[in-house]
């Protein structure tokens, strides 16, 4: 049986809205799920690396709440 976690990338753009990829993985393989606009991609390396361009580049989302 295939064990599925998940986990989530979230930043905020300059206007204070919140953008969030969701990072799911089943095996080796993670599916990335863009809660604000549908964007998916499946990637097998670097997971939240490409979140993070994502949310950078389609939403202008780049402060990153843990920092």
């Amino acid at each position: 049986m295939v064990s599925t976690t998940q986990s989530k990338v979230t930043r905020w753009d300059r206007h204070g809205r919140e953008h969030v990829v969701h990072v799911r993985k089943s095996g080796v393989q993670r599916l990335l799920t863009c809660a604000t606009c549908g964007w998916h991609k499946g990637a097998q390396f670097l997971p939240w690396l490409k979140a993070q361009e994502h949310l950078a580049e389609a939403h202008q989302a780049v402060i990153d709440p843990g920092a």
